[in-house]
Parts: structure tokens; sequence; C-alpha cells
């Protein structure tokens, strides 16, 4: 019995990851990126340390709930101005390692959920 989820081909699914950037339904994408469920765009992000609000404008709360953090290598947490910005909007910040995020990112889209990801490189 095949249990893999149908996907409709014009969803964004994230293929694979490394220190340099990523693979997103066929494409490469160098460097940080900003993944929906309908398209994905390089994001202006560096680190964490460097995250500010503004880094997080295209959310939208009508498009999304959750915006899921990939940190890179090691979790790390979320400067606490940046997510009470998010929350205030009504979008949920969820922060882990950017493999994590990756594969939650997956699962929740599959699933229909109204999610992004943020997603710094390895």
């Amino acid at each position: 019995m095949d249990v893999t989820p149908l996907i409709s081909a014009d969803r964004q699914i994230i293929q694979s990851y490394n220190a340099g950037g990523f693979k997103i339904s066929g494409n490469s994408y160098q460097g940080p990126v900003l993944v929906f469920p309908d398209r994905t765009m390089s994001w202006s992000a560096s680190s964490m340390d460097n995250l500010k609000a503004s880094d997080f404008d295209m959310l939208d709360k009508k498009d999304v709930d959750v915006v899921l953090i990939g940190c890179g290598a090691q979790g790390a947490r979320l400067n606490k101005e940046v997510a009470q910005a998010l929350k205030a909007r009504g979008i949920l910040p969820e922060t882990m390692d950017t493999g994590a995020a990756c594969r939650t990112y997956n699962v929740l889209m599959a699933d229909g959920r109204r999610i992004a990801a943020a997603l710094l490189p390895l």
C-alpha cells in the first residue's frame, strides 16, 4: 500500500539542504530562503543574531499561521522583539535547526496547513 501523500505539482517541497543552500521543487537556491506552499524566494537574513521584524514583512496573516525558522546547524532562540512582533500580527514563530524546519515544513504543507519556512543554510 502506497502511503506517500499526494501533493499537488504546484506545491513547494524542500528536497534537500546543505551548507550553501537548498533544493526546492527541483530548483536550487543559494543562501537563505523563504518557502511558502506556492512559491520560494531568496531571503535577506544572514544570521539569527541579526534578524529584525522587518525581515518577516512578506508574511501575511491571511496566508500564514505559523512560520518555521530554520536557524542553521544548531537550534537558536529568536530575538524576543521579533517573536513579539510576529505574534502581534497573528503569526506564530517556531525556531528549530534547519533540518528539522525543512522536515516539519514538508509534513505540515502536505497536510494543508497555512505554513511558511524561513531557512538559513547549515
